[in-house]
């Protein structure tokens, strides 16, 4: 099968993050068996979504992992002009959801499997393909602690998000959490009889405008826009109408941080924060949603230098979004970016990769493999 038409069953699978993904799964494990492969399904502890291991070379050896993600963010938008579900061929374009994030790259990395098959490989080249990278990259950590069973570690890691076929060698890191605070309701002519959940989350509320604030003094990474850590409170909820005083508030809040800087630790003011509400009777909960560490690769490193050979361009200083990169990278692999598409395609209606872009992805990989070879 050409990647067209392997992009073109992986786009049929609605594998939203968050949701079951057997199908997609089963697919993805026959068709790889089919070239010869050998395939791992490892199920999550969620019970019912999978991550694939699929291996061609000698596994007593280090190798290359190429890594991807098999979930898409909703397709709810009704801009769409066709089905988000259903490759749409115009042109050079083929629109779908995941065309770009990050399907395509799937695509690619199996229709090179059949070829690096019947390569004499003196190093292995793996598939790496998690679940629930849109939830904060929650799928792929129980992967990486699978993968010392299953072959030598492997010493490099190309995570095929979308940048345009250009190698990306770092990224930021990010840790979410949601805060939980529990007061007293009751009549709004009465607060003294009451615990107001929203009036107390104001003061964690406070606590991250500062921290957010002084994050923009440093220190610094020239590489990444904004060349600062930052930190926001993206979502809030409570109350249930103007004369109640409302018992529970809710708040989502992230920290993005650049290299060197661990996002997990630059919540922990508000953790502190939250914690010290409880002295005035409330109930409180901080739960981290999601974490992985920043991404930074030495641009010497021989990954990176593998890149520039394979694509022609120096590889790209940093990028400020984050991907599964950093967590392989902390697994003591070299990591770097490097896929079809376009980022600014993602997450919107109407993505779309280019069969140009798909082409040269699948001759990169094809090239891999000869080196491997050689």
């Amino acid at each position: 099968m050409t990647e067209f038409d392997i992009l073109e069953r992986l786009v049929s699978f609605p594998s939203v993050v968050g949701q079951a993904n057997a199908d997609i799964v089963e697919w993805i494990a026959g068709y790889a068996g089919r070239c010869g492969a050998q395939v791992t399904t490892a199920l999550g502890p969620e019970g019912d979504r999978s991550n694939l291991f699929i291996s061609v070379g000698p596994r007593d050896r280090s190798g290359v992992i190429l890594s991807g993600h098999m979930d898409v963010v909703p397709a709810g938008e009704a801009d769409w002009s066709s089905d988000p579900f259903a490759l749409r061929d115009d042109g050079d374009r083929l629109y779908g959801r995941g065309t770009s994030d990050m399907k395509g790259f799937l695509a690619c990395a199996l229709a090179a499997l059949s070829e690096f098959a019947k390569m004499p490989l003196k190093r292995p080249v793996h598939l790496a393909f998690s679940y629930d990278e849109e939830a904060g990259c929650k799928g792929v950590p129980n992967l990486i602690k699978l993968i010392p069973t299953l072959c030598a570690l492997p010493d490099m890691c190309i995570v095929g998000e979308p940048s345009g076929l250009r190698a990306i060698r770092a990224h930021k890191g990010k840790a979410a959490a949601r805060i939980t605070v529990k007061g007293r309701s009751g009549h709004s002519s009465r607060p003294d009889q009451g615990l107001n959940a929203i009036h107390a989350m104001s003061e964690v509320l406070a606590s991250a405008v500062h921290a957010a604030t002084v994050l923009r003094d440093g220190p610094f990474d020239s590489n990444f826009e904004p060349p600062y850590s930052s930190l926001q409170v993206g979502k809030i909820s409570g109350g249930q109408a103007v004369n109640i005083i409302p018992d529970l508030c809710m708040a989502d809040i992230e920290a993005r941080a650049i290299s060197g800087v661990s996002p997990a630790a630059l919540l922990e003011p508000l953790r502190k924060a939250t914690e010290a509400l409880r002295i005035s009777g409330f109930e409180t909960a901080f739960d981290m949603l999601s974490a992985y560490p920043a991404l930074s690769l030495p641009a010497d490193a021989p990954l990176a230098t593998l890149m520039h050979d394979l694509t022609g361009l120096e590889p790209l200083a940093a990028v400020s979004y984050g991907t599964e990169a950093g967590l392989y990278q902390a697994a003591g692999i070299d990591s770097i970016i490097c896929g079809p598409g376009d980022i600014a395609r993602a997450h919107k209606p109407n993505e779309f990769v280019t069969c140009d872009e798909l082409s040269a992805c699948r001759s990169m990989l094809v090239d891999l493999g000869a080196r491997l070879s050689a």
